[in-house]
């Protein structure tokens, strides 16, 4: 029977061998995350998000909101108004909006209009975020699509307001106005800061 040991040291003390014995690596290298993984990573998340913006954008702008003009005798909803509108306008679509329409749209508002500027929104903090490596060029492009989700949930919510009232008020059709204006042309420099995110990551490598 063979000794341990323990018993191997008592019987012959200092001359004792005792086999020696290896435990195997705790870690795997090969599971090792490199940054070209963590970039990988980063860009498959990217890709999805922004398939998903188009996908949300598409459903939002060019099939909700459109076949809603059919409830609105082809008046567009204030969301597709790039230029903004007035009280004139918002009075004349209030009069062919029953309460069946009218909270169609502010459903709209709640989903789609609600998921789409998060998920771009986080997708394009991402694609800057992976993309820009100084901290303060990186803040200030980040800046823009961080005001574009909350100007465009204001806007959400101040154009449901505004379209609930019982007669078009100033303020709250010229806050609703600022509010779809301003998320245009956020969304507008969110997608150029995006780019330019890009070009400058690839013009760094180049450089190297």
């Amino acid at each position: 029977m063979a000794k341990t040991p323990a018993q191997r040291i008592k019987k012959h003390g200092a001359n004792a061998v005792v086999p020696q014995h290896h435990l195997p690596p705790v870690v795997n290298p090969s599971t090792a995350r490199t940054p070209e993984k963590a970039q990988g990573n980063s860009n498959l998340i990217v890709i999805a998000g922004v398939v998903a913006s188009l996908f949300l954008f598409w459903y939002l702008h060019l099939l909700t909101l459109t076949q809603m003009t059919q409830l609105s005798q082809e008046m567009a909803m204030p969301d597709s108004l790039v230029g903004g509108f007035d009280a004139g306008y918002i009075s004349r679509l209030q009069e062919v909006m029953d309460s069946d329409a009218l909270g169609q749209l502010s459903y709209v508002h709640k989903t789609a209009g609600t998921l789409f500027p998060l998920i771009f929104g986080f997708t394009w903090l991402l694609l800057i975020g992976t993309n820009v490596a100084r901290k303060a060029l990186r803040w200030a492009l980040w800046a823009l699509p961080m005001l574009f989700v909350v100007v465009r949930l204001g806007g959400n919510v101040a154009i449901d307001a505004m379209m609930a009232s019982s007669g078009p008020d100033a303020g709250q059709v010229g806050l609703a106005s600022g509010l779809t204006v301003a998320g245009w042309v956020l969304l507008v420099l969110s997608l150029l800061a995006g780019a330019a995110a890009v070009f400058l990551n690839r013009r760094e490598r180049k450089g190297r």
